[in-house]
């Protein structure tokens, strides 16, 4: 008779993982009743996305879009906040061209 099927969390997996790493591969899948196949994607999955790979249905495609979208969210905070300096050092400059002014022409 087979394994029973069983599913794990993320935290598990990555543990499993981590176990195994230290060179116990074979007794860590016979102690979680893992399928090699099922132990060396996970190893994959982990190697190419990390943690984010075990999240529900992450594929590679996926994340490499997130990650395009966090860094071009991040670009435009940045342009966002110089935006605002900039309209900030130009109030400035005006109410001291608006002083220089009173002062020079002052009634």
């Amino acid at each position: 008779m087979g394994k029973k099927k069983r599913t794990f969390s993320k935290e598990e997996k990555l543990k499993i993982l981590k176990e195994a790493s230290e060179g116990k591969v074979k007794e860590t899948m016979e102690r979680y009743g893992l399928y090699p196949a099922t132990y060396y994607s996970w190893k994959k999955k982990f190697e190419e996305m990390g943690e984010k790979g075990f999240d529900h249905g992450m594929t590679k495609k996926q994340l490499k879009e997130i990650k395009h979208l966090e860094k071009e969210n991040a670009a435009l905070k940045n342009i966002l906040a110089e935006k605002e300096l900039e309209g900030h050092l130009q109030q400035e400059l005006l109410k001291k061209s608006i002083h220089i002014c009173s002062k020079t022409f002052s009634w």
